[in-house]
């Protein structure tokens, strides 16, 4: 009601929504859900609800066919599940024997929902598809702020379409979360450089923090564009923004260290052994296998047995700037990568001699540092480098490109702005039409139309001041039709790839450790067929008989040489198959056991540990070339009857001597003083039968 006749109340008695003349721009709770803000057209939060229905769409359709997924996790998330022991600490196993290779905060996640709804695919894979979710509307509401709604919800739809990030919040990897909390750190940054607020800054060092603990030092990339953006642009004095920075420093490094410090200080004989190390040493993994190793090719303990940095080609692919653009790594994210950075070039020379706490300058400046920092990165590193990892670019593309589309198209009376947007669309076409023409089929057909149809959308976007007199001043209303067309046709041009893409993938099951996006290529590498590993398809696999020791194991061939498929290179294909019969036997008098089960590789465990319930010792831990648990070590804990069957399994080619050496030394100790038997078909041995003298 009116409150002038209503003397007796107050403002403060009147709710801050209420839809009156010049009162604060918000709505009641559910209204605003709906409606959006009151100064928003009434289109946008509409076309936000769907793009975000659409995205949940895509992401959770069908997620259960994939399984267990990267098993090597839902074996982890098991563990948590059941021990909070191991959940604080990332245990494979509920026994905690050894962590996983990262640190746990994905899984923190995924433990708790499957605590919540049980241990099974959809309770591991939906929180990675509903983080998806968020971080493509963390992104508009990022991009918004300066360029508006149009060019958040291009930059939404621009990510959620990127096959990669199909493929991992689609996936029990750690990527989905830290690419959630790395957009939310470029939000708190925009907020914190909009009015130098010191509050939002330490959230960006919270949130970054975060990401160390879900995936080390790859959340550290966009640090030193984020803290060049607060610096130059930041309204306050240079002191309080040096100071600032400092404090998001420290917040940075206590939210990421603080778990590193109890793992540090956690007595080792009592906690596991830390997964991906030599010298189970936190530090170790984070500096070295996890760290630089990954720059320089020097991984002790890597699937390629460390030292692999001497030249530009190693067994991870070569390096150098065009890498993201080859047939291995093209199709999942570089679809909109040329049109990112001709926008990027064009924003940055535009807003150049702009005040220094220009805001969209500050835009283009903080994407276009996580897109180079991040995407060059990538390019020369001589270490493990996989494909997915490439999802960490998906957010800034679509900012680059929701950014350029919507300030180049607003200022396109001006002959560069035009040739800008002229120059992204060839861009896109003709980079769409390559990546395209190396499939077979629809593709090829989906790549010409596309390279036609942007050329002359192209054309049309140059010649746009020629389009309006062709109608003339009788004809404004049609001709402002016919080039909002334009728009949305360009728009489907720059997606059409990418997006048949991203369906394609959604409709496929994803399983192993090394999953890839859209359809098979062409001299694709790694993650696809005919990799460099013997030409195993490291998607998956096809059931056969792992070699080695326990000739009957049942696994899938192929991968890494021939090297024992799903049990080879620590079954870095994905998961062993146990038989229903070896299931029961698992899980006979399980309680007596510390582990039911002990075999090489946390891969080949995890098939074993997720099928029976039971924990299962992983000697050598991902790779099989953690150099844990020494022959001594596993002789004690057998005489102790903590360990019931070991099964073994193809060496796999990672580790150095040592890690090797102990994997093979307990091998030949248990074939050397126990019977084996067959249990559905698979060799095992039974260490609970009369042990030797040690």
């Amino acid at each position: 009601r009116d409150n002038r006749e209503h003397p007796m109340t107050t403002t403060a008695n009147v709710p801050q929504w209420l839809d009156e003349p010049g009162a604060p721009l918000r709505r009641p709770p559910l209204k605003a859900f709906v409606r959006g803000r009151r100064d928003d057209p009434a289109w946008v939060r509409p076309a936000l609800l769907g793009l975000l229905a659409a995205t949940g769409l895509l992401y959770i359709w069908g997620l259960g066919a994939s399984g267990w997924a990267n098993s090597f996790y839902s074996a982890a998330v098991q563990a948590g599940s059941t021990s909070w022991k191991a959940m604080f600490f990332g245990s494979f196993d509920s026994s905690n024997f050894i962590t996983v290779d990262k640190p746990p905060a994905s899984l923190w996640v995924m433990d708790l929902s499957a605590r919540i709804f049980g241990v099974n695919a959809w309770s591991i894979l939906v929180p990675q598809a509903l983080e998806g979710v968020a971080a493509v509307g963390l992104l508009f509401a990022t991009v918004r702020r300066r360029f508006g709604p149009g060019a958040g919800l291009i930059a939404g739809a621009v990510m959620a379409t990127t096959p990669v990030a199909v493929l991992m919040f689609r996936f029990n990897n750690p990527d989905a979360l830290l690419v959630l909390l790395l957009v939310g750190a470029a939000y708190a940054t925009v907020r914190a450089t909009e009015k130098a607020s010191t509050r939002w800054l330490m959230l960006t060092g919270v949130l970054i923090g975060l990401g160390f603990i879900t995936k080390m030092m790859q959340a550290f990339l966009v640090v030193p564009g984020f803290a060049l953006v607060y610096l130059v642009a930041a309204p306050a004095t240079m002191k309080k923004r040096i100071l600032d920075l400092l404090a998001a420093g420290v917040v940075m490094f206590v939210s990421a260290g603080w778990w590193v410090a109890v793992v540090t200080l956690w007595p080792a004989g009592s906690r596991p052994y830390v997964g991906g190390s030599q010298t189970n040493s936190i530090l170790e993994l984070i500096f070295g296998y996890n760290g630089f190793g990954r720059l320089t090719g020097n991984e002790t303990g890597s699937v390629g047995g460390g030292g692999a940095g001497a030249g530009a080609t190693g067994m991870w692919g070569p390096t150098g700037i065009t890498r993201l653009f080859n047939s291995e790594f093209g199709g999942q994210v570089s679809w909109l990568i040329p049109t990112a950075l001709v926008f990027l070039a064009a924003g940055l020379a535009f807003t150049v001699r702009r005040t220094r706490t220009d805001l969209e300058r500050a835009h283009w400046m903080l994407w276009g540092s996580w897109l180079l920092v991040t995407g060059l990165t990538f390019s020369l590193a001589k270490g493990i480098i996989h494909p997915y990892y490439t999802v960490a670019l998906a957010p800034a593309i679509g900012a680059l490109v929701g950014m350029g589309a919507v300030a180049f198209w607003r200022n396109r009376d001006a002959m560069i702005a035009r040739l800008t947007l002229t120059a992204g669309i060839t861009a896109a076409a003709c980079w769409s039409y390559v990546l395209l023409q190396r499939n077979s089929g629809g593709y090829q057909t989906l790549g010409v139309l596309v390279l036609l149809v942007g050329l002359a959308v192209a054309a049309a976007f140059a010649t746009i001041p020629w389009i309006v007199q062709l109608f003339g001043d009788r004809h404004t209303a049609v001709a402002a039709k016919a080039t909002a067309g334009l728009v949305v046709v360009a728009l489907g041009i720059g997606i059409a790839g990418p997006a048949a893409y991203a369906v394609q993938t959604a409709s496929v099951a994803h399983t192993g450790a090394i999953p890839s996006a859209g359809p098979a290529t062409t001299g694709g590498g790694l993650g696809r067929g005919g990799g460099r590993f013997g030409g195993g398809n490291l998607r998956g696999g096809q059931a056969g008989t792992a070699p080695g020791l326990g000739a009957g194991t049942t696994g899938a061939q192929g991968g890494f040489g021939g090297g024992g498929g799903r049990g080879g290179a620590g079954g870095l294909l994905d998961a062993s198959t146990p038989s229903a019969a070896l299931v029961t036997a698992l899980q006979a008098n399980a309680s007596s056991y510390s582990w039911v089960l002990a075999t090489v590789g946390a891969n080949n465990a995890a098939g074993y540990q997720l099928a029976s319930g039971q924990p299962v010792m992983a000697i050598g831990g991902f790779n099989g070339s953690d150099p844990t648990p020494t022959l001594a070590q596993f002789q004690q804990l057998v005489q102790a009857g903590k360990v019931h069957y070991f099964i073994g399994s193809g060496g796999g080619p990672g580790g150095g001597q040592n890690a090797a050496g102990t994997a093979s030394a307990i091998t030949a100790w248990v074939a050397a003083n126990y019977t084996p038997t067959t249990i559905g078909g698979t060799t095992v041995y039974d260490l609970s039968a009369t042990s030797p003298s040690v």
